[in-house]
């Protein structure tokens, strides 16, 4: 019997944790439309975060590359851009890094706080977070 309950807090344990984590798929809304746009895949490369595109709901805006993007993104394809570059973990919070609108072609400094194991809150910004917009997306099951 003690063996099977330790089994059982165990797996509890493990199941909760997993849950815990930005790592994982992610279904974007536009914070103006409330409009499903995409699946971002968020995960880790040498201890830091990225997420790319990895679907996108409109079968129109499938095929279009990122024309006004910076740098190496300019001309990529949306499937398969890095939205999210280098975040690493602070506390609950994954700061430092960069997000790419690829709208506008604009980098925006970014956070990432999980504000449910299904609810993500992702806030891009200009100098400091006042000056920004957030967008909450919700995890792919």
């Amino acid at each position: 019997m003690k063996h099977y309950l330790s089994l059982l807090m165990l797996f509890f344990t493990i199941s909760l944790t997993a849950q815990h984590t930005i790592i994982g798929k992610w279904k974007t809304i536009d914070d103006e439309t409330g409009k499903a746009l995409a699946v971002v895949e968020i995960y880790e490369f040498k201890t830091k975060i990225y997420g790319r595109v990895i679907e996108i709901f409109d079968a129109n805006n499938r095929k279009h590359k990122c024309e006004k993007c910076p740098g190496d993104d300019k001309g990529k394809s949306l499937i398969g851009l890095n939205v999210i570059k280098g975040l690493t973990k602070d506390g609950a919070e994954y700061n430092g890094g960069k997000i790419l609108d690829p709208k506008s072609g604009k980098l925006y400094k970014c956070y990432i706080t999980l504000e449910s194991q299904d609810k993500l809150k992702v806030r891009g910004y200009i100098g400091i977070s006042l000056l920004g917009r957030t967008q909450y997306w919700y995890r792919v099951k």
